[in-house]
């Protein structure tokens, strides 16, 4: 599937007729004779292809003045998965607005991090997506509103400032232009739920988050959970649970896998983190990711087809801070799993910011790297090697020198880690793989690697390896997930 595949009319009505709901966030249909707006599998009867206007994203529907349709919500489908699988100008801008960018620091915020004027930005964004950085800034702020009044008990002035409206006037405007419902109409369609069944803790919301099928929850939320920070992270009555820093506050998120969605409990310590918390945890768990495409490209190869086969969709676990991560891949080189976890809970005590968690055991921040800047090298127990790694990254992040985040363009990101002291192939691209999000980034040297492309009649030296993957790109940081789980190591298993 490609980018541009609202274009294709054929294939779009094909889709609408069959009700796929692979192609959910791909494209959107408008429905002329109605004034409304639906994702593909939209359960209503379909119009007659002469009525139906495809667009690329709610945001364009939204600017040509359609509403998003009562049934089928498609304001809330997964996003698209063309934003995780690209590196350029336009994946990154939007990267940068589901993360809230636009809100805080307007346009010209999001330009001077991706390093363009305003005006290439706004016209790239038009061209590709019928909508510029603010109408999709905006239809994402109509989507968390949606979301609060539905969900939540919150006054609707909190719910608007909590959704990034700077008005209660436009908040009231935005929800009925987009709704066709004032906030007030919109909540009163929800059936109430039991007020027992409300969460105990004060500032606390609990979500669904839509992904695309199949999702396989094991190696995903075993990886999470056997490298997990004590302190920081932990796994808890069947959910990941971790604390985030965000952008006005810290929050503190629980992730349970279900069947047909991932149950999110959040509690924020300022409500307008809300869209940020959310954007990152989609973000952790690969959530926009299209395993359909994915697993159909790697059974090409008929000795990776059975491990696809046998439990497909997997995702790529990844990471709510590229930073944090990148710190705990070097504090992890050349040790057990156990071994780097150790040494970050030292880091995370002595470092962090304590947290309040009246319902589990998380009790600190993950420590800013001007924090660890700060430290003196000589009380970290490292080969001394090592602890100059250490110091010369966290010095580079907190100076400016290197910035990672989902803005990063990687290639530069990538030239930039490795010329670290310390710092190789590997954990340039597992840094790649799991902080940056490049779905391409491979691991030839690494010992698992090796030893499972040698169980299955795999080339098991680096350059061969990366002869052979080359059939199986853009996704080979996938296939490293199917790889990693031949083996018994608790990453690949849900815990307990």
């Amino acid at each position: 599937m490609q980018n541009g595949m609202y274009t294709d009319r054929e294939r779009c009505v094909r889709a609408v007729r069959s009700k796929d709901a692979r192609f959910d966030g791909w494209f959107f249909t408008a429905v002329l004779t109605t004034g409304i707006y639906c994702r593909p599998s939209c359960p209503v009867v379909p119009p007659k292809p002469q009525n139906m206007v495809f667009h690329p994203s709610a945001a364009a529907c939204q600017q040509a003045g359609f509403r998003a349709c009562k049934r089928c919500r498609p304001d809330t489908t997964p996003g698209s998965p063309e934003w995780n699988q690209r590196a350029d100008l336009v994946a990154r801008a939007m990267r940068l607005i589901a993360d809230g960018v636009v809100d805080r620091e307007g346009v010209p915020g999001l330009a001077a991090r991706l390093g363009y004027s305003t005006r290439q930005i706004e016209r790239q964004l038009l061209a590709e997506l019928g909508a510029g950085p603010l109408a999709l800034a905006r239809a994402q702020r109509a989507q968390t509103a949606r979301l609060l009044i539905e969900t939540t008990e919150l006054p609707m002035a909190e719910a608007a400032f909590a959704s990034g409206f700077a008005s209660i006037r436009t908040f009231n405007d935005t929800v009925r232009e987009v709704f066709a419902l004032s906030p007030t109409e919109l909540r009163a369609r929800v059936p109430r739920k039991n007020p027992s069944a409300r969460p105990a803790t004060p500032g606390t919301l609990a979500l669904r988050l839509p992904f695309r099928a199949p999702l396989n929850p094991d190696n995903l939320f075993g990886h999470l959970a056997a490298t997990g920070v004590p302190g920081v992270e932990e796994w808890r009555d069947g959910a990941f649970r971790r604390t985030l820093r965000l952008p006005y506050g810290h929050g503190i998120v629980a992730l349970t896998p279900n069947p047909d969605h991932i149950g999110c409990r959040l509690t924020l310590s300022d409500p307008r983190d809300l869209t940020v918390a959310i954007s990152r945890c989609r973000r952790m768990l690969d959530l926009d990711a299209d395993p359909v495409a994915i697993d159909d490209q790697l059974r090409t190869d008929p000795l990776l087809a059975p491990l696809v086969d046998k439990a497909p969709g997997r995702r790529v676990p990844r990471t709510v801070d590229e930073a944090e991560f990148a710190v705990r891949a070097v504090l992890g080189q050349q040790v057990s799993t156990a071994a780097a976890r150790t040494h970050a809970a030292r880091l995370v005590t002595a470092h962090g910011e304590p947290v309040d968690d009246p319902e589990g055991g998380l009790t600190h921040l993950f420590p800013t790297a001007e924090a660890l800047a700060a430290v003196d090298p000589e009380t970290l127990a490292m080969p001394r090697t090592r602890r100059t790694t250490f110091t010369t990254l966290v010095g580079q992040l907190a100076d400016g020198t290197l910035h990672l985040g989902v803005e990063s363009d990687w290639p530069k990101a990538r030239a930039l880690l490795l010329a670290l002291p310390g710092f190789g192939p590997w954990t340039v691209d597992v840094i790649a793989m799991r902080a940056l999000g490049d779905p391409d980034a491979f691991l030839p040297t690494d010992l698992g690697i090796r030893r499972a492309a040698q169980q299955l009649g795999l080339p098991s030296t680096p350059a061969a390896l990366t002869a052979r993957a080359a059939g199986w790109r853009p996704w080979r940081a996938y296939a490293v997930q199917y790889l990693w789980a031949t083996d018994s190591h608790p990453i690949n298993f849900l815990p307990a």
